[in-house]
């Protein structure tokens, strides 16, 4: 990367796909914020001269600012961010209780809105532009039977929507805002989840690897004209039926 270093802020950086898209920043030369929960603690991701390790709940706005005032004072810019950080509950829709719900809302949207307006009222500040990256479900748009995710799939159809709102707003701004929609992923959160019941997911049979999610993170983070865009990694599960 030629000119000075930029910075990218992760949440849910500690492990899995969070953790991929961290390397894949450093590696390509950037700094890096990540943040999660126990970010501290992560066995996959080491704070160094270019990565710094935010602990705290995302859905809080204490966190968020504490995330780019450490960008701000370590590194002195933000220029892409990705919100990766995200929980996923699955039960019967009549057995989701409040509690389900106001956790759902607070990591998978106040996570979101919190992080973005910070990062996105920095970047209009250094004018320079920037990209926003939102990891949201290919589950959103193309229910699967038997996997009962309505009430998460609320929150996730709602970050497309708000990805395409943003990315006409801030369009003149430079300011690219685009996701990417998993399908079924490798990744710690499936650690219980057989081999078949992952396969039988995809109409490939061929679930995603973190490197492919990261892939796309990075594709839409370095592609200077693509906005509004929903990039689906998922084995073509989002428009078919198998």
């Amino acid at each position: 990367m030629s000119g000075p270093r930029k910075t990218a802020i992760v949440t849910g950086g500690s492990q899995g796909i969070g953790a991929g898209i961290v390397k894949a920043f450093a590696e390509r030369g950037f700094n890096v914020v990540a943040s999660s929960r126990k970010m501290s603690q992560s066995t996959e991701v080491a704070a160094s001269e270019h990565v710094a390790l935010v602990d705290g709940n995302i859905g809080e706005p204490a966190t968020a600012a504490r995330i780019v005032e450490t960008a701000m004072s370590r590194f002195k810019s933000i220029d892409a961010l990705v919100n990766n950080a995200g929980i996923f509950i699955t039960k019967p829709f009549t057995e989701y209780t409040a509690e389900d719900f106001k956790s759902l809302i607070s990591t998978n949207v106040e996570g979101v809105l919190y992080i973005t307006q910070l990062s996105i009222r920095q970047m209009l500040a250094q004018n320079t532009g920037g990209s926003i990256v939102t990891i949201t479900a290919a589950l959103a748009r193309n229910p699967i039977r038997g996997v009962t995710a309505a009430v998460p799939m609320i929150t996730k159809g709602g970050l497309a929507t708000l990805t395409q709102h943003l990315a006409m707003e801030y369009a003149k701004d430079g300011i690219r805002v685009n996701a990417v929609a998993p399908g079924v992923v490798y990744t710690p959160l499936h650690r219980e989840t057989s081999k078949e019941v992952m396969e039988s997911l995809s109409p490939m049979g061929r679930p995603s690897t973190v490197k492919d999610i990261t892939d796309a993170v990075m594709y839409l983070t370095e592609a200077t004209t693509v906005t509004g865009d929903i990039l689906y990694v998922d084995g073509g599960a989002h428009f078919g039926h198998w």
